[in-house]
């Protein structure tokens, strides 16, 4: 006898898994890690605080 399947259910595990699927792989495509946004963030001040370095005075 053949056991019996509520469609419904199947649907919607099959959604969902096809839902994490699509954002494990935008994770591993966009998605950084804790210590390299740090470090992004680092950089970027760094650049900010060299570049207002050598902003001239001079506004007369």
């Amino acid at each position: 006898m053949a056991q019996i399947v509520n469609l419904r259910a199947v649907r919607k595990t099959r959604e969902r898994d096809a839902k994490r699927a699509q954002g494990d792989a935008n994770a591993a495509k966009f998605g950084l890690t804790k210590a390299e946004r740090h470090r992004q963030q680092a950089e970027a001040e760094k650049a900010r605080r060299t570049l207002d370095g050598h902003e001239r005075d001079d506004a007369e």
